[in-house]
């Protein structure tokens, strides 16, 4: 009853906003960023073009073994190529412990907390993207790889990802 009740608020507040304008869309990545998806098969990496990547974030999403993930990539203000999981190191169990972007951060669905893209990428632990570290990747002028290992050793934290 209580959750039928919540939805019911919801899609009233949902109307609400939209009729008053107030639920115009940011910028999102499939506007403003790459958005592929990638079927990895056993032992093979994830291959992410260089040339596709800007300082809008790109969302890659892989299927390893069954599980549903997704790598984000973008450029910092420096140009330096970031890689995160693109799901919150503390919020990836809720369901909704992931990123999309708006304006120039990247906002997590769960927390609302926002990053921009020169933090993408630059520590373990705390409420923020998942790094995907220099150790864990292969970077090249043209491309960058993710081994298959590191994927399937990460697939745990998406368990519950986007499930509700």
């Amino acid at each position: 009853m209580k959750k039928y009740i919540m939805t019911i608020m919801m899609m009233i507040i949902l109307s609400l906003t939209t009729l008053s304008g107030c639920g115009k869309e940011k910028a999102s990545t499939s506007a403003s960023g790459v958005n592929a998806t990638q079927k990895i098969a056993s032992g093979e990496n994830l291959t992410i073009p260089v040339k596709e990547i800007s300082e809008k974030a790109s969302f890659y999403s892989v299927e390893v073994d069954g599980t549903q993930m997704e790598v984000i990539a973008v450029k910092d203000s420096d140009g330096n190529i970031r890689t995160a999981f693109n799901t919150c190191q503390i919020c990836y169990d809720s369901g909704n412990g992931y990123y999309k972007q708006e304006d120039d951060e990247l906002v997590c669905q769960n927390c609302g907390n926002s990053f921009t893209m020169n933090q993408i990428g630059e520590s373990a632990g705390g409420c923020n993207p998942w790094p995907i570290l220099e150790e864990d990747k292969t970077e090249t002028d043209s491309e960058i790889k993710i081994s298959y290992e590191f994927l399937k050793e990460s697939s745990d934290i998406f368990e519950n990802w986007k499930v509700n």
